[in-house]
């Protein structure tokens, strides 16, 4: 691989000269987004089946072996339906509302790194450019309920923003307490301090990764990220024998899809997110197991995460939304903050008891 990235360097300034630098970028681009694009349809999938699964039924089985060929089917049968517009929408924002919402779920990529320098972009402060990026969703929800010129879509959409801002503050505070432990932004960095420690020096890794001591923030996290994803049993923004379908009830065709699309694309990278932050990122719980790539690691552990969404929205009835909020307000967001004292004191001990000196 270190010869042959030259190599490749090598040919495209022959072939494309000054544009290389472009071009290589969009080649990256590309290698990134395809397969995430295809993990996302083929999510969908995996949910339906793991659903059926856990309440004793069959998943989809129809189209192809296994019902491998239903999410191109489905992907099929939303490019041929007809995109219809309100009478009395915006219709430059009711457009825009879609591509914002799914945007900052494929721009947050660019810093996710796959492996020890392994990213688009391996910035010094890739922590606070998702936090940055993926904030502005919320723009994309409001859009859409706005610009639809309905009380029910704008309605959805109030919940929807209400309920991922409050989630957002929470997930914040988890992810300023992993900063202060790791000191530093850059989520390579972050990985690498997981492989130091007591564990890590007798071959178990796994009991120096940040789960163990930020336990409690974990939890936080995962649960506050199905609600910021807007996911059962937190969905009453969709829930639709109250509200219809929130602020996506006026949209189909691709413009629906692209909002289906971006929730999954964010479970997807929340679980990532919480690999690289809670459970090493590309690092082998054991030493034994380190002959297996980190690529393999982080795919196994996502998968992990990801499948636990499924399982809650498969176990647990949907909260109302005043306990939604509450739990957000007065539950979360407290425990985030005392913890983040818990954990700055702790950092002041001596030597034998802080464990990140």
């Amino acid at each position: 691989m270190d010869q042959l990235l030259p190599n490749i360097h090598l040919y495209g300034q022959a072939w494309f000269g000054i544009l290389w630098p472009i071009v290589w970028s969009l080649v990256k681009i590309i290698l990134v987004v395809a397969p995430l694009m295809g993990c996302v349809a083929y999510l969908t999938l995996w949910e339906r089946k793991a659903i059926g699964f856990i309440q004793i039924r069959h998943g989809a089985n129809r189209v192809g072996y296994f019902g491998l060929l239903q999410p191109i089917a489905d992907g099929v049968k939303l490019l041929l339906k007809e995109i219809v517009v309100p009478a009395r929408a915006n219709k430059a924002l009711f457009v825009i509302a879609p591509v914002m919402t799914i945007m900052p779920s494929l721009v947050a990529w660019s810093v996710i790194p796959f492996g020890p320098e392994v990213a688009l972009a391996n910035i010094d402060a890739g922590l606070l450019f998702l936090m940055a990026i993926t904030s502005m969703e919320v723009y994309g929800v409001i859009i859409a309920g706005w610009a639809s010129n309905s009380k029910y879509a704008f309605l959805g959409a109030m919940r929807a923003s209400a309920q991922m801002v409050s989630y957002e503050i929470a997930m914040g505070f988890a992810l300023v307490i992993v900063l202060m432990v790791s000191g530093s932004l850059n989520l390579s960095d972050i990985v690498a301090a997981q492989s130091k420690g007591f564990g890590a020096s007798h071959g178990f890794a796994m009991f120096s990764w940040n789960w163990l001591p930020l336990l409690p923030v974990f939890v936080v996290y995962v649960i506050s990220g199905i609600a910021e994803t807007n996911r059962h049993p937190f969905d009453v923004v969709e829930g639709e024998s109250e509200i219809v379908a929130g602020h996506m009830v006026e949209y189909s065709g691709m413009s629906f899809a692209m909002f289906y699309l971006s929730e999954y694309a964010n479970m997807i990278l929340i679980s990532i997110i919480a690999s690289l932050l809670f459970l090493g990122g590309w690092a082998s719980p054991v030493s034994f197991l380190d002959w297996i790539p980190g690529w393999i690691w982080l795919g196994m552990k996502t998968f992990v995460i990801v499948t636990l969404f499924i399982w809650v929205r498969a176990s647990f009835p949907r909260y109302r939304y005043d306990q939604i909020m509450r739990l957000g307000w007065k539950v979360f967001i407290p425990l985030m903050l005392a913890y983040l004292l818990i954990v700055a004191a702790w950092m002041q001990l001596p030597t034998p008891w802080n464990i990140w000196n």
